[in-house]
């Protein structure tokens, strides 16, 4: 009988080589082929939070779901919705998102260029 495991266990970080150069607590996406690079603005590939930095090329630990620490893009006010924005941000979701944008809700409340935690959307 043959066996199976999971490529990755809910609750688990994945290693993930880099596309591009990673800052530690930028928001990631699905960049290629089993790659990540900092999440661009209204990105649906989103998937996670880099642990740490890395250059182009290296693995990076990306933690994904639960709740995050995240750099606001603009004034972002607890419970709203937020969106990946550029260079890894978010920023508060736009009157009419696309679907797969909602990357979570906000637990705090920042100011643009400071730290906003987010309870995670997937």
């Amino acid at each position: 009988m043959a066996n199976y495991l999971p490529v990755r266990i809910p609750g688990k970080a994945l290693p993930i080589p880099a596309s591009a150069a990673i800052t530690a607590g930028q928001l990631v996406a699905v960049s290629g082929s089993n790659t990540v690079g900092p999440a661009g603005a209204a990105s649906v590939a989103w998937l996670g939070v880099a642990a740490f930095d890395v250059a182009s090329g290296e693995l990076v630990t990306v933690h994904c779901g639960g709740t995050q620490e995240l750099t606001a893009s603009g004034a972002i006010t607890a419970g709203a919705a937020v969106a990946a924005a550029a260079n890894g941000a978010v920023a508060t979701l736009g009157a009419d998102p696309a679907a797969g944008t909602v990357v979570g809700v906000a637990l705090t409340t920042a100011a643009n260029g400071t730290k906003v935690r987010v309870q995670m959307a997937r």
